[in-house]
């Protein structure tokens, strides 16, 4: 039986801490939390996906330069990788179900299609072969061509794990050893590029091929930024990462995406190279980005005019960027920090991303999402331009973002679980199964709505099981067989030794209770403030439940009172709470002396902010100001 491996599989000899389970080990049931996900993404997302690479040109692009059509180059310049995205999508989902001979003829014909555009010499960039010809290699500050290129290359580590697509692969090789050729010896060009993405598609395909240039390339691109080589004229070169060495780093700036996807593929040349001094810049960075730079949703960027990072505590809600790529490269970047330690708190936050920042980006059915993802939606806010809307859009003039999910969602299943010398390692909780080789875990929960998780376990030989006890999570109990079993969480698990051969039942019980939730107090944008969440999942307030004369931002919250479940159509839970609605007193902008009209009792209702915008677009803040607030 053939053994589909995941997104990311470091080789034996990589200094990681855990390994993750194959992709066919894991199973999501259909009607758990993860596995609905992923079957909308299969039906709704991914199919939606390849639709607008027709309607958007990005295939067109390719049909130009292939001779196939004529006409003129449309859309983005790095419109491939749109492409490429959607078919290392497409290849993860094969693994799923291999018998969808549409989705495999999509991966077929565009494999045929990218080697009838690509060069002799292997380059393939429709943008550059058709626009810009004499320009190929010359504008890596904006080209783009590496980062295409990683995204090509990382559709073919896909399809090469997931046994499809062979000429998709022999395309991104010929592409792969032309990078090689030109940027991977020392009197070679700068190895750089304005948009990183490469370096970590390089060492996966160097773990697929095990061919070492591909790795030693990788390495040289992250020791050849931050000396200000790129062309940072228009946001400087933090912009581009380009502006401190990344080994002498130690605050994450610049464009999110672009520093993340950069710190990803830095863990990865890390632990293939047992490069400490690389491995402890990445903790430091993840240390300033999770410790003063991350929206209580998992979401990172605060700074729309460069997709940025602000400065420590810049954490505006209603200005939030949190950009939905750079949410999923946050749950890439640290599947890898877990990888390489083990440590907890690495999961934590990719399961503060997942179940807010990333799931919130996407509408129930799966074909419209938010490129930005703000906490708070002001009354009155002018929606007009795609960069700030009011509600998702099926596509954008940049499409990065939808069929990024779609590769995310169809691959999920890889980063749940993990193996190390002594047992299985769960990570996310959702109803399904995990198989590794010392035993078989069979998962029932509703999770994230309930904390509860059953798990049916059995192995041939004893073996530990580690369930990962959440930060959010104050009290846990655990029974194995009906009996309750006194452990501690070491580490952020609860680590259950046993012989499993015989079989048992092991029973977690996550306490959930409300959380009325406090940021730093460096956070001027929501001082005097509180949020609501559940387990995994922050809460917003939305104008939908709302009285009509009702505007959001004059209702304030009792931060004192208790906060009980209630029911909404189609919220599994959601939350009320008492507060008042306080009407301003009159129109004028600035007052000597603030005075407000009498405050009126209001019954608060709070959903998952992932929900958000599926039932009527309209204003929504997750920070609620409380009923103290002068």
């Amino acid at each position: 039986m053939t053994t589909h491996q995941g997104p990311v599989q470091p080789t034996p000899t990589a200094t990681t801490a855990l390994r993750p389970v194959a992709l066919d080990g894991v199973a999501f049931a259909a009607d758990g939390f993860l596995g609905r996900w992923q079957r909308r993404n299969a039906t709704g997302t991914l199919p939606h996906c390849v639709e607008q690479l027709e309607v958007s040109g990005a295939l067109d692009n390719l049909r130009l330069v292939a001779g196939e059509t004529t006409g003129e180059f449309r859309n983005m310049w790095f419109a491939d990788s749109d492409v490429h995205k959607t078919l290392e999508a497409a290849a993860w989902q094969l693994t799923s179900d291999p018998n969808d001979e549409r989705l495999r003829a999509f991966v077929d014909t565009t494999a045929e299609l990218l080697a009838k555009a690509q060069g002799d010499d292997g380059y393939l960039n429709s943008y550059y072969t058709a626009v810009k010809p004499d320009l190929r290699w010359q504008e890596l500050h904006y080209s783009h061509e590496l980062y295409v290129a990683g995204h090509l290359i990382q559709a073919a580590v896909a399809a090469a794990r997931a046994g499809v697509g062979a000429e998709l692969v022999a395309v991104a090789r010929r592409v792969a050893d032309l990078v090689v050729d030109h940027f991977g010896t020392p009197d070679g060009p700068t190895p750089l590029d304005g948009h990183p993405g490469i370096e970590t598609a390089l060492v996966e395909l160097y773990r697929v091929t095990g061919h070492r240039p591909y790795l030693d390339l990788a390495r040289r691109m992250l020791d050849a930024r931050g000396h200000g080589l790129l062309d940072g004229d228009r946001f400087g070169s933090s912009y581009l990462v380009d502006h401190v060495p990344l080994r002498e780093a130690d605050e994450v700036a610049g464009h999110v995406v672009r520093q993340l996807y950069l710190l990803a593929g830095m863990v990865d040349v890390a632990v293939e190279t047992g490069d400490d001094e690389l491995f402890d810049a990445a903790r430091r960075l993840w240390d300033d980005a999770f410790g003063r730079k991350t929206y209580l949703t998992g979401a990172q960027g605060s700074r729309h005019r460069d997709e940025a990072f602000g400065d420590p505590y810049e954490l505006p809600a209603d200005r939030a960027y949190g950009e939905t790529c750079a949410a999923i490269a946050s749950v890439q970047w640290n599947w890898r920090m877990l990888l390489a330690t083990g440590e907890s708190r690495y999961a934590d936050e990719l399961e503060r991303a997942l179940y807010n920042a990333v799931a919130g980006s996407t509408s129930s059915d799966g074909t419209r999402f938010f490129y930005a993802n703000p906490l708070h939606l002001r009354t009155g806010h002018d929606g007009s331009h795609e960069d700030a809307p009011s509600q998702r859009l099926p596509w954008y003039a940049c499409a990065c973002c939808p069929p990024n999910l779609a590769r995310l969602v169809a691959s999920l299943h890889g980063y749940t679980a993990t193996t190390d010398d002594t047992g299985v390692q769960l990570h996310l909780y959702s109803a399904g199964t995990v198989r590794a080789d010392v035993g078989e875990i069979v998962t029932r929960t509703e999770y994230p709505w309930d904390g509860r998780v059953e798990l049916d376990v059995t192995g041939p030989a004893p073996f530990t099981l580690a369930l990962r006890v959440p930060d959010w999570c104050a009290e846990v109990s655990v029974l194995v067989d009906g009996v309750p079993v006194d452990v501690r969480p070491d580490r952020g698990y609860v680590r259950l030794h046993r012989d499993w051969s015989a079989g048992a039942t092991v029973a977690l019980d996550l306490a959930m209770p409300v959380r009325v939730v406090t940021a730093h107090p460096r956070v001027d944008a929501v001082r005097g403030c509180v949020a609501l969440a559940r387990g995994p999942l922050v809460y917003c307030v939305e104008q939908a439940d709302l009285p009509a004369d009702v505007v959001l931002e004059d209702v304030r919250i009792d931060p004192t009172a208790t906060v009980t479940r209630t029911d909404v159509p189609d919220v599994p839970v959601a939350l009320t709470a008492r507060g008042t609605v306080v009407p301003p007193d009159g129109d004028a902008l600035y007052r000597t002396h603030a005075s407000e009209n009498a405050a009126a009792a209001l019954t608060l209702t709070a959903i998952p902010y992932f929900l958000w915008d599926n039932r009527s677009p309209g204003p929504m803040r997750v920070w609620i100001p409380t009923t103290t607030t002068g």
